[in-house]
């Protein structure tokens, strides 16, 4: 296993999905099986290609940067910040898992908007 590697492959997988092309990025990153626990995402793949082609039409305006990844055994996380039409941004936290193979199998994320006002100068990312 390369953490490395995983990094490496995690990261192209998201910024491919979310600039526009999941079919793709599903065929060179994905393994036989793709479990999905963001409620709002059908499983598998064919709803992980639905989700983000319905992204890219309606939002074909958003950015994202990566600002963490880190690897531990058979997981990824990133952090990134996003910037959707209005200025609307948020946060996100995005755990995938790697199969012996080392293709993508399941992922879980969490998602914060950034609100305009905040109680301390810091940054969410």
């Amino acid at each position: 296993m390369n953490l490395e590697d995983h990094k490496t492959k995690a990261i192209a997988f998201y910024k491919m999905a979310y600039e526009g092309n999941p079919t793709k990025a599903v065929e060179m990153y994905v393994g036989n099986e793709y479990i999905q626990h963001n409620p709002e995402v059908a499983d598998g793949t064919e709803g992980f290609i639905a989700y983000f082609e319905r992204m890219q039409n309606e939002y074909p305006d958003k950015s994202i940067e990566f600002v963490r990844c880190i690897a531990e055994d058979d997981l990824v996380a990133l952090h990134t910040h996003q910037i959707w039409p209005g200025n609307d941004q948020y946060i996100t936290m995005d755990f995938f898992r790697f199969d012996n193979n080392g293709k993508i199998c399941e992922h879980w994320d969490s998602i914060q908007q950034i609100p305009k006002k905040t109680k301390n100068p810091n940054t969410m990312y």
